[in-house]
């Protein structure tokens, strides 16, 4: 992982269940201790992965975890005042059923840190709200890109805020430092 243009990271997970390895979306082992050719926008051959994903999921202890409308606004919004809150700058924030996207400043380059408590403290409100069971809602890691420079950093917030068309529940800047 590259050095951060002025402590900026892309930050992407997905909800518990939603991504494992054999996906025939194309997917990635932790320290790419097995490969997979393809990517989700160039999957592998089909089938060439279904006894692998039959495998993860039969390990799954709970199922997969999609989220309704109203717990990704509670979850984007819990989400964004938590890293907020914490003195994180943050540009934007999309949540859909089931993944999540955070474009924000971390000085201190430990956005897995205040990530991580963003993503407990939403799952929290979300069996508060008696919107999903308790257990957690987030798969365990998720990715960390570091911006590359001021036209990367500009891509990355249009790519997010994107995703309300895609029926994510979004927070920009703008409406975390209103006036």
């Amino acid at each position: 992982m590259g050095a951060p243009w002025n402590d900026w990271y892309h930050c992407n997970g997905n909800t518990y269940g939603t991504w494992l390895p054999g996906d025939p979306r194309g997917w990635r082992a932790r320290h790419h201790r097995e490969h997979c050719e393809g990517d989700y926008k160039n999957p592998p051959a089909p089938g060439a992965f279904d006894e692998l994903l039959a495998k993860s999921s039969h390990l799954m202890k709970r199922d997969p975890v999609r989220l309704s409308l109203e717990a990704r606004r509670i979850a984007c919004s819990t989400f964004a005042m938590s890293l907020h809150g914490r003195g994180i700058d943050v540009i934007a924030i999309a949540i859909d059923d089931h993944h999540f996207h955070v474009l924000a400043r971390f000085p201190d380059h430990l956005p897995r840190h205040w990530v991580g408590l963003a993503k407990a403290k939403s799952a929290r409100a979300l069996s508060d709200a008696s919107l999903v069971p308790r257990g957690g809602v987030w798969a365990v890691r998720f990715k960390i890109s570091p911006i590359k420079d001021r036209a990367h950093q500009v891509q990355a917030a249009k790519y997010i805020q994107a995703h309300a068309h895609r029926g994510a529940a979004v927070v920009t800047w703008k409406e975390l430092n209103r006036v």
